[in-house]
Formats: structure tokens, sequence, C-alpha cells
């Protein structure tokens, strides 16, 4: 049931104790004049959809734009693994001091027939000041573990995305839930006002038979705890009221609670159905399950990325540039400069790694095996939990038929009551015991209310389908 109450009216206008106050002091004609003031929309009021406050969530929620920005990292991240591919050049600069230069044996009898042949001789090689700078330039050519790195950075993208779904989803299931709990919440208000003046009536007449000395203080004493309790009753739902809706904008990243008036769009109570059929499984559907596959096929990507380090890589490298050789230190001496260049072929085949590749790989397997398990009990889960789901709003809407029609007899047999007791035909204990079982009869139909909309949510939920809310 739709009641239009805001925060202005609920906190500006009319107090909880002014509220009370005109409820136990005036007649019926407060009483109504708040039912129909409950039941008219607000003018100027804005009307926030149960769709807009999930997509508001998702827009303005800083954990929903962290999570955006974790995606873009990661993106970024992809991109920039595809420059390995572009040559990589790099310029280089050494100068050095030499205080002791590298000392050969030269075999000078094979140079010179004046010394013997085994004749040897001790060079010296190099300056005592050297320096070298240049270019080197490095082009992949073939390198198997960079699409290898690609097609690990892609899938960390996906499942980025599915773990950002999975924020959403969470975070939509809570949306919805304090969106109906204030539904619940306007309409126990209604009842709760209805429930006032039904207990301030009956009051009367007991309080007019105790003036008339035909009533025991003690059935009058019950009376008025009745209708204290349907009073605290209203004053609790208002109060709860005003929380579910600031807990609401919190959850859909309002940032100025205290200022905001709204009320909520009684439509979607019609608009999605409480019904069980339908509602079938599609573990597809579910973030969580769709982020555990992708994390099961992330860990055979890493095993193929393991087993690209075991292949050999082949490269284009060159070399421009120049070394100087003086015996002083002299930079900038022109005739001491010497060029330097070469291009060649650069083939590298791994052999050791310094770690034992072979366990890694046992390692990633172990892992991929875990993740397909955890997605096959967690989606069994989710699939116990639709059925379970459907069982418990079976029960209740059955429960709720049989609370509706007691409800209405009670109703009426209190209407009944009271006229008796007004024409002397009737005890006013009798009475009083009406009201509390009423009272108890309401307590039980709202929490069941409460809780088959929450079946009907985590139904929806297990069963991959809650984006209905929201799309």
């Amino acid at each position: 049931m739709f009641v239009n109450y805001s925060f202005k009216c609920q906190i500006n206008k009319l107090t909880f104790n002014g509220l009370i106050y005109f409820i136990l002091k005036k007649w019926s004609f407060i009483i109504l004049t708040i039912l129909v003031f409950l039941s008219v929309p607000v003018i100027g009021q804005n009307v926030l959809t149960l769709s807009k406050a999930i997509n508001n969530g998702f827009l303005n929620r800083k954990n929903m734009q962290s999570g955006k920005s974790d995606l873009l990292i990661r993106r970024l991240q992809t991109e920039a693994l595809y420059q390995k591919y572009w040559p990589q050049v790099s310029f280089e600069y050494t100068y050095l001091y030499n205080p002791i230069l590298q000392t050969s044996i030269l075999p000078i009898g094979i140079f010179n027939s004046s010394y013997p042949a085994d004749a040897t001789m001790n060079v010296r090689f190099g300056t005592t000041w050297s320096q070298t700078a240049g270019a080197t330039v490095v082009q992949p050519l073939i390198d198997f573990s960079i699409p290898a790195q690609i097609n690990e950075a892609k899938l960390q993208e996906r499942i980025t995305v599915a773990s950002q779904a999975q924020t959403e989803y969470e975070l939509a299931f809570t949306i919805a839930q304090t969106y109906i709990e204030i539904s619940l919440q306007e309409s126990k208000i209604k009842s709760a006002v209805a429930d006032t003046n039904r207990t301030y009536i009956s009051y009367q007449l007991l309080d007019n038979k105790f003036v008339e000395k035909r009533l025991l203080k003690s059935d009058l004493n019950k009376s008025v705890i009745n209708h204290n309790n349907a009073v605290q009753l209203l004053k609790d739902a208002l109060s709860e009221l005003i929380e579910d809706k600031v807990y609401l904008l919190f959850l859909t990243g309002e940032t100025a609670i205290e200022k905001s008036d709204f009320a909520i769009d009684s439509s979607f109570v019609k608009q999605y159905k409480l019904t069980t059929s339908g509602l079938l499984p599609d573990a597809e559907a579910i973030p969580e399950l769709q982020q555990l596959d992708l994390q099961s096929q992330l860990t055979v990507r890493q095993v193929k990325s393991q087993q690209a380090r075991r292949l050999p890589t082949l490269s284009i490298k060159g070399f421009l540039g120049a070394n100087q050789y003086t015996n002083k230190f002299d930079p900038t001496k022109t005739d001491s400069w010497f060029g330097l260049s070469y291009v060649g072929i650069d083939f590298k085949f791994p052999i050791l790694f310094g770690e034992n590749v072979h366990k890694n790989i046992e390692v990633l397997r172990l892992q991929s095996a875990q993740y397909t398990q955890q997605k096959e009990d967690r989606s069994a889960l989710y699939a116990k939990d639709a059925y379970t789901s459907k069982l418990k709003m079976e029960r209740v809407m059955s429960q709720l038929k049989t609370q509706e029609e007691n409800l209405a007899l009670s109703i009426e047999s209190i209407a009944i009551t009271q006229a008796r007791v007004t024409e002397g035909q009737e005890s006013a204990s009798t009475l009083n015991i009406d009201e509390a079982n009423l009272q108890s009869l309401k307590a039980d139909y709202e929490t069941n209310k409460k809780q088959l909309w929450n079946f009907w949510l985590n139904c929806l939920k297990a069963s991959g389908q809650l984006d209905i809310l929201w799309k």
C-alpha cells in the first residue's frame, strides 16, 4: 500500500509527540484527517522508482566508481602489453677508469722469426680511461610469452567486470530490500493509524462506563494498555520509516540526506507480481559464478604462460655507437674515438630458470580445480536457495490469505463487540481481549508480508534474475 510521507512533514511539520497528542486528545475526525493525509501524494514531492534508486546507487556510490576505475586500470595494463611487440631502443653510456690494465701473453715467436718459436711477451691491453656511447635496438620476432601475457590480461579484465557486476548485484539486492521495507512501513503506518482510532473508540466506551461507575478500573486499564500499544506501534512505524528512507538515500549515494524529500512509487507492487512461476535458476546470469568460472580459466592461461617461458625467443639486435680510449682524462679528445656497430640475430633458448616451473604449473592446475569445485558448490547452493525460497513463498502466501481473512473477521467482531458493550450486552473484558488478540494477529501479518517479499527477492537473486528490477 502506497503512503506518501515526506521527511519534511515527519520532522518539521509534525513531531512524534505532537502527533500522539492529537491522536490521544482529539476525536475520530483527527484520525480520519491523518488517514487522508497519508493517502494523498504531497505536491512537489519527488517520486523515486525502484529502478531509478538502483541505477542511482550504481552511478553515485563511491565503491561503484572505484570498481570502474579498477576496470580502466586493467584495460590500460592490457594495452601496455602490446608495446612489447614494438622495437626496444635504449641509449647506453659508460665512462670507465681502469687502474689495473689487463695483461696477456702473446707468442711473439710466431710473428717474428728472429725469436725462438716458443718465445712469448707480456703485453698490456687498453688504456687507463675509456668510454662508450651508443644506441641498442632490439626488435622481437618470436616470443610466445607476449601473446600469453596479453590473453591472461584480457581474462583479468573479464574477471574485473564480473567482480564489478557482483558488487552491483549485492547493492541492488540491498536497495530493493530497503525500498520494499519503506513500502511495507508506509502500509503499516496507515494500518497503525486505523488501529489507534479503533482502540481509542474502545477506550472511550469503557471510560464512559467507568465514569458511570459501571466498570472496574482494571478493565479500563487494559483498554488503556491496548491503546498505548497501538500508539507505540504507530510511533515505531514512523521512526522506522525515516530510518529506512535515510538508509535508502545512503545506498543510492545521496549526500544531502537531511534535505532530501521523496516518495516511493507504489506501482512496483503491481509491476512485480509475487509469483513462483518462471523463476528458473540461471547460473550463467549470476556474477559470482561467472567470476569463479573466469578464475578457473585464468589459471589455465597462467599454465600456458609458464609453458611459454620454456620456448625459445628470436629477435634482431643492433648497436650503433663509438668507444674512446685515453691514458689521461680527456673526454673530448677527438682522435681517440673509434666507431662501433653491429646488427645480428639474437636467439635464446631457456634451460634453467632459477625456479621449478613444473611445480608452478602443478600449483596452477590445482587452483583451477579448486575454482571449478567452488563454482559447482556455489551453483548448487544457489539452486537450493531458489527452490527453498519458492517453497517458503508458497507457504507464506497461504498463511497471509488465512491471516487476511482472520483479520477481517476480527475487526468485524470488535465492531460488533463495541456496539454490544455500548448497549451493555457484552463485557469490557471481552473487548479488551479481542483488541489484544487483534494486535497480535496484525503483528504476525506484518511479519509475514515482509518475509514474503524477502523470499521473493532471495528467489530472484538465487535464480539470477535480480536484474529485472533495474533493466
